[in-house]
């Protein structure tokens, strides 16, 4: 996957329409952040209080944010390394 679709699939995700895209570590490292603080925000949900339906929902929501950021963290590597 290319840094600008990876861009653009994140920002889908998390619903950024006022990201500003800089130069490509810097919006890759911000994303990243973003992905993470967003993982942190669904473990604290308690899954108890919800429906089946929902902790379903809940878990796919987490596998697809940490699924992003191994690529992010990918694609990061990928640049240092150049």
């Amino acid at each position: 996957m290319s840094i600008k679709k990876f861009i653009k699939h994140v920002k889908k995700i998390l619903q950024l329409d006022d990201f500003e895209q800089r130069g490509k570590k810097k919006s890759l490292k911000i994303l990243l952040e973003k992905l993470e603080a967003r993982r942190e925000v669904l473990h604290a949900i308690p899954r108890k209080e919800l429906d089946i339906k929902k902790r379903k929902a809940l878990r796919e929501e987490e596998e697809i944010i940490s699924l992003q950021i191994k690529k992010g963290k990918e694609i990061l590597k990928k640049l240092d390394a150049n």
